[in-house]
């Protein structure tokens, strides 16, 4: 059928097809590469917003902030060479975090291509398509009549399996091609279930089993299928832990919860995982940080008896081999999970109160050998947290970036998150610095929920040029700045390996409240645990962003051991050692 849409140019075709895939908002840093594209926002701008971002690097976190939040493919908007470059380091993160994204990258002319012309990349060789690259697919498209066809296979491609990144290359003289083609809308989605013999199978299992325990985490979660997730917990009485950085998808205040199965583990959370008889993962890859270094199941036949459920059939088996692989989608998944049939009591009701009772423990503030917070007037990053979690409304989206400083957040904050309504936790599990600031400001211009970052010194100064962004845009966000001066986890793991040889891991800082401010933040320093309260009602009050500085002692590394504590312990471990 002929089309019947008037002849314009490819740039503004392809900002069609955006719309027809249901965009709203786009992220990104001009380029001369894609004026079209650019043209085209500027005529549809009352259906596209296009957030100016000040680096490309911020820009890919906004976009990945997007994808988390919403479910729907955040889309990135960069120029060729360094502008792509920048960009790749929000694409691996939202690989390694399975976050839908788009990504539409300006190009050399095609009578220019293969020159080594200026800013030029081989992108498909740079992108690497793959389980070790860092997009789903790489494609360039050279025929602007096939822009519909590109478009909607990039959105397909990004949200169906295992969600993730797809890069579209943009030759420049090909967006000023006059072409007459259509947008196509969007495609439904694709729900795969685990069956009727699966369901059954996975109830065969759990009449077996006498200590199970469930991982939940990964991408396409909803409200609802957190809901049902909680139905078959509830159940069946099973405990329920989160997978790294996705403490949002089971009620952290929910009687069967377990603690988040990430990072800094509590010790008696990956003693009960080894010890499980059967465990049912739900959604989450189980890579390096969810199973403490591939320790908690071995690969690539763990232990325990294992269900892993995961929206790709590639992933399953890829590292660990399941006694039940099933490939579904979390909603699918979790409404058969909720309708499976349990007995009138199971025998594993003390094993499941004993792991949440772990985990209320590990809630319990614990001294640092050799730190007196009321005697030192340390700051009691404890009663900080205590204090977020207080005040905060419990809507609001948490983000941070890479970093020790987020280890209190992680242990100490309990986030409802999407059985409530709404996805709460935005952080890197590919372990990005300079993601926390830019996506507490996505979050809010997403949203408009209230965005809460915590951020280190390092790890603020990633990105902190993205406060313009806010400015420019109407965003705000709450950042509490630890400041130790140094890089924090690398200065843990240098007194760990090589204690007292300091190396590249100091820093020297600016006044981060005056540069807030030049931003036209809000900004104020805290040095006392006691004014810290007041500092954030202030902030949740301000028509404004607002970063609360709080200069934090280097000794104050982790949550569980001071930095001269570790290094006393690496001098021993030598000396023992010889």
């Amino acid at each position: 059928m002929p089309s019947t849409t008037p002849p314009r140019s490819a740039g503004h075709l392809i900002v069609e097809c955006l719309i027809a895939q249901g965009v709203d908002m786009a992220f990104g840093v001009p380029g001369e590469s894609y004026l079209d594209v650019l043209d085209g926002l500027h005529a549809h701008r009352d259906r596209i917003r296009f957030i100016t971002c000040r680096q490309e690097g911020g820009a890919s976190f906004m976009a990945d902030a997007y994808g988390k939040l919403t479910g729907k493919p955040g889309v990135l908007m960069v120029t060729r060479g360094p502008g792509a470059t920048n960009a790749s380091i929000g694409i691996h993160t939202a690989f390694q975090d399975s976050t839908p994204m788009v990504v539409l990258i300006g190009d050399v002319g095609s009578d220019m291509r293969d020159r080594e012309a200026f800013q030029e990349v081989d992108f498909g060789t740079f992108f690497g398509p793959g389980t070790r690259g860092m997009a789903k697919r790489v494609e360039r498209i050279d025929d602007a009549r096939r822009i519909p066809e590109y478009i909607a296979r990039a959105f397909t491609t990004a949200l169906q399996g295992r969600p993730g990144p797809v890069v579209l290359v943009l030759p420049e003289d090909m967006l000023t091609q006059v072409v007459s083609g259509e947008a196509l809308p969007a495609a439904p989605a694709v729900h795969q279930d685990i069956g009727a013999q699966g369901a059954e199978e996975l109830r065969a299992l759990l009449l077996k089993a006498k200590q199970p325990f469930v991982i939940a985490g990964g991408p396409g979660w909803t409200p609802l299928a957190a809901q049902d997730l909680q139905a078959f917990a509830e159940r069946w009485q099973l405990p329920v832990g989160n997978a790294f950085r996705f403490q949002d998808t089971f009620d952290n205040h929910h009687p069967l919860y377990a603690g988040d199965v990430g990072i800094a583990i509590n010790p008696a959370l990956a003693q009960r995982i080894k010890q499980a008889d059967l465990l049912i993962t739900i959604g989450a890859r189980l890579g390096e940080m969810t199973t403490s270094g591939y320790t908690l199941l071995q690969s690539p036949r763990p232990v325990q008896q294992l269900v892993h459920i995961h929206p790709s059939a590639e992933e399953l088996g890829r590292v660990f081999r399941a006694d039940l692989p099933l490939c579904a989608t979390m909603p699918a998944a979790a409404r058969a999970l909720a309708a499976l049939d349990a007995p009138a009591s199971v025998p594993w009701a003390a094993w499941t109160a004993a792991a949440h009772a772990d985990y209320e423990a590990n809630l319990q503030p614990q001294p640092l050998a050799g730190l007196d917070v009321a005697k030192d007037g340390a700051i009691d990053m404890p009663a900080i947290i205590a204090t977020l979690q207080r005040l905060l409304p419990q809507d609001t989206a948490i983000t941070n970036g890479a970093g020790n400083f987020a280890s209190w957040v992680h242990r100490y904050f309990r986030f409802h998150g999407w059985s409530k309504g709404h996805k709460t936790q935005l952080a890197p599990t590919s372990g990005a610095m300079g993601y926390g600031v830019p996506a507490g400001i996505a979050a809010n211009l997403i949203t408009g929920r209230t965005a809460f970052t915590i951020a280190g010194d390092g790890d603020f100064l990633m990105n902190g040029q993205e406060l313009a962004t806010a400015l420019q845009h109407g965003g705000k966000s709450i950042i509490v700045l630890l400041n130790n001066g140094i890089y924090g986890t690398i200065r843990m793991h240098q007194e760990r390996e090589y204690p007292g040889h300091v190396s590249g891991s100091t820093l020297g800082n600016p006044d981060f409240c005056a540069l807030a401010q030049a931003y036209g933040y809000a900004a104020e320093r805290v040095e006392r645990t006691a004014d810290f309260e007041a500092a954030l009602q202030r902030a949740l009050a301000a028509p404004t962003g607002t970063l609360i500085e709080i200069p934090l002692s280097p000794e104050v590394i982790t949550t569980r051991a001071t930095l001269s504590t570790i290094r006393e312990n690496a001098l021993h471990n030598q000396k023992a050692h010889g």
